[in-house]
C-alpha cells in the first residue's frame, strides 16, 4: 500500500494488552481520573441549548481569544494581545499547524529527548529530518539540557521544539535556560516552538513554569503551544491554542481552515468558563502534588532505581538499573502484576531503561497501583 507509515506507539501497544487483561490499573496514559470542571460542562450544555453548533470564526471565538490573552497577560511578564492568539482543536493540532506553517520537506527539526512521540512523528509526516538532542540524565535522577550541544546542533536547523515542563521526565527549564535557548535560536535564525501544555503543573510554589512568554518579544520567531487538556483536566474536549508572532495569525488561520476548519463553538464556550474558573487550576495542582508524594513514597528504598520527584508535569520517570527492554517489562507488569505504565522506549532511544508513571490519579487508586508496581519492580530487580 502506498501510504505513509510512522512508528507505532509503544504506549498504545501496552494499553491494548491492558484493556484485554482483567483488573489492571492504568498509569500509562497522560490523563487524570479527575472530572473536567463542572463550569465547563454547564457552559457547553448552555451553548448547545442555544444552538451554538454552527461554523464559527476559524481564529476562535473572540470571547475565548480575549479571555486567553487576559489569562496569559496576568500569568507572564509580558502582555499578550488577542491578535496573537489562535484557537485550535487540541495542543497537538496546534503543533501540527505550527509545523505546517514553518517546515518543508528535507528541513531539519531538532527536539530534545526523551520526548512525547507524537511530536517527532508530526515532523516526520512533514518530510522533515528529525534530529534529537538527549537530555542528560544526572546521577540523582534529574535531567538537564546541554546548551553548548544545543548551540552546535542548531546550526542549519529550521526549528527547535522545546517542551518544558517536559513529558516524560518532568524536567523544567529555568528562566536563565530559556534566555539562553532563545538567544541561540535568534543567533542561528531558528524558529522556536515551545510546548507549554504542562505550564501550570509545577511544584515549587510558582503560579506557572518559566515561559517564553516571559522573555520573547512579539517579533521573535517563537510560537507557544498550549492546551486545556492538562491544566483544566479537559483531555477529551480537544481544545488548545497558539500564541504567534504579531502579524502572523491571518496566515496561520488559513492553515487552520484547511486542517480542521475551526473548533466547535460550544466547546469554546466551555473553554471560556474554564479559564475563568481559577479554583480548578489550584485544586488540580494540589491533586497532582499529592500524587507526586504517593509515587515517591512507593518508589523509595528500592535499590536499583534512579528517580527524583519531577519539577513539573505529572509523571514519575523511573530509571531501572540494567533494564534493556522497557517494553517487555511494561507488558510483564500488566500480565503479572495488574498495572500498566508506559515503557521509556516509547519516548525515544534515550528513554530506554525507564518507565513513565502517571501519578495524576485519586489517592486510593494510585496507592493500589503503586503497590502493584513496587511489587513488580522488586521482582524484576531481585531476579538480576
Amino acid at each position: 500500500m502506498d501510504l505513509l507509515r510512522i512508528p507505532g506507539s509503544r504506549i498504545v501497544e501496552v494499553s491494548r494488552l491492558a484493556f484485554a487483561t482483567p483488573d489492571v490499573d492504568f498509569l500509562c496514559f497522560g490523563e487524570s481520573d479527575q472530572p473536567s470542571p463542572s463550569t465547563a460542562h454547564k457552559a457547553a450544555v448552555a451553548a448547545l441549548a442555544e444552538g451554538q453548533t454552527k461554523y464559527s470564526d476559524v481564529r476562535g471565538l473572540l470571547l475565548l481569544r480575549t479571555a486567553l490573552a487576559a489569562y496569559l497577560t496576568g500569568l507572564h511578564a509580558h502582555p499578550v494581545s488577542e491578535t496573537r492568539v489562535q484557537v485550535t482543536a487540541s495542543g497537538m493540532t496546534a503543533m501540527n499547524v505550527a509545523l505546517a506553517a514553518i517546515v518543508r520537506a528535507g528541513q531539519r527539526v531538532v527536539l530534545h529527548e526523551p520526548a512525547w512521540p507524537n511530536v517527532p512523528n508530526a515532523a516526520l509526516v512533514r518530510g522533515a529530518q528529525v534530529e534529537a538532542i538527549d537530555l542528560i540524565a544526572l546521577e540523582d535522577g534529574r535531567f538537564r539540557l546541554d546548551l553548548d550541544h544545543l548551540d552546535q546542533i542548531l546550526t542549519g536547523a529550521r526549528v527547535f521544539i522545546l517542551n518544558s515542563p517536559n513529558n516524560p521526565t518532568g524536567w523544567t527549564a529555568s528562566l536563565a535556560e530559556l534566555r539562553a535557548i532563545l538567544e541561540i535560536c535568534r543567533r542561528r535564525s531558528v524558529w522556536l516552538i515551545s510546548d507549554e501544555v504542562y505550564s501550570r503543573l509545577v511544584y515549587d510554589g510558582s503560579a506557572a513554569a518559566p515561559s517564553l512568554l516571559d522573555i520573547a518579544t512579539p517579533e521573535d520567531r517563537v510560537i507557544v503551544v498550549n492546551s486545556f487538556s492538562k491544566t483544566w483536566v479537559m483531555t477529551g474536549w480537544r481544545l488548545g491554542w497558539m500564541v504567534l508572532p504579531e502579524g502572523a495569525r491571518d496566515g496561520i488561520s488559513e492553515i487552520v481552515e484547511i486542517t480542521h476548519s475551526g473548533v466547535a463553538p460550544f466547546v469554546q464556550q466551555a473553554g471560556v468558563a474554564a479559564v475563568a474558573d481559577t479554583d480548578v487550576v489550584a485544586a488540580f495542582r494540589a491533586h497532582c502534588t499529592r500524587g507526586r508524594q504517593l509515587a515517591g513514597e512507593a518508589l523509595a528504598g528500592l535499590n536499583g532505581l534512579h528517580y527524583a520527584a519531577p519539577d513539573g508535569a505529572f509523571y514519575a520517570f523511573v530509571g531501572v538499573e540494567g533494564l534493556r527492554d522497557s517494553l517487555s517489562l511494561a507488558k510483564r507488569l500488566v500480565t503479572e502484576h495488574g498495572v500498566a505504565v508506559a515503557p521509556g522506549v516509547a519516548f525515544g532511544s534515550s528513554g530506554e531503561g525507564y518507565l513513565r508513571v502517571c501519578f495524576a490519579q485519586s489517592p486510593q487508586r494510585l496507592e493500589r497501583a503503586m503497590s502493584r508496581l513496587r511489587d513488580g519492580l522488586l521482582q524484576e530487580l531481585s531476579a538480576r
